[in-house]
C-alpha cells in the first residue's frame, strides 16, 4: 500500500477527524461514510446524497461537519459542485471544517483561494476516494 493510501485510507481519515475534535472539544454525534467510493461525482456516494439531503429537509441534528481535507469533501469535475454542497450547508447553519488543511474554512477570500486550488478538477481524472463527514 503507498503512504498516499494509507494517508488516505478512512481509518486514517476518520483517526484524523476524531483527533481534530477532540482537540476542540467538539462531540461527533453522527458519521456518514462513502467507504470506497469515488470522489468524482455525487453519484454512488449514497451517505454524502444523504447528508446532503438531511440537511435540506432540515433533519440535520448537528452545526458542524468535520472532513479530512477539501478533496475528500469531493474532486468534483465542475469545480463549483463542491462550493454548492458546501453553500447548502453553510446556508442552513452548518459549518464545514477541513481537519487537516492548514487554513480554517472561515468564508475569508483566503480560504476561498486555498480550497480552490485544492478542488480544481484533475486532468484526466485522478480516481479520487471519498472520505468519512463526521458530524457535530
Amino acid at each position: 500500500m503507498s503512504t498516499d493510501h494509507q494517508k488516505y485510507s478512512t481509518e486514517n481519515q476518520a483517526d484524523a477527524i476524531r483527533k481534530y475534535a477532540s482537540s476542540r472539544d467538539i462531540e461527533i454525534v453522527r458519521t456518514y461514510a462513502d467507504d470506497g467510493k469515488s470522489g468524482l461525482s455525487i453519484d454512488g456516494r449514497a451517505s454524502l446524497q444523504r447528508l446532503i439531503a438531511d440537511v435540506e429537509a432540515g433533519a440535520a441534528d448537528f452545526e458542524m461537519i468535520l472532513v479530512y481535507d477539501v478533496s475528500r469533501w469531493g474532486r468534483f469535475q465542475d469545480a463549483d459542485e463542491s462550493a454548492y454542497y458546501e453553500y447548502i450547508c453553510r446556508r442552513s447553519g452548518i459549518q464545514i471544517a477541513y481537519c487537516a488543511e492548514q487554513f480554517e474554512n472561515d468564508g475569508s477570500p483566503m480560504s476561498t483561494m486555498f480550497k480552490g486550488f485544492d478542488v480544481t478538477p484533475s486532468f484526466p481524472p485522478a480516481e479520487i476516494r471519498a472520505g468519512p463527514f463526521c458530524c457535530a
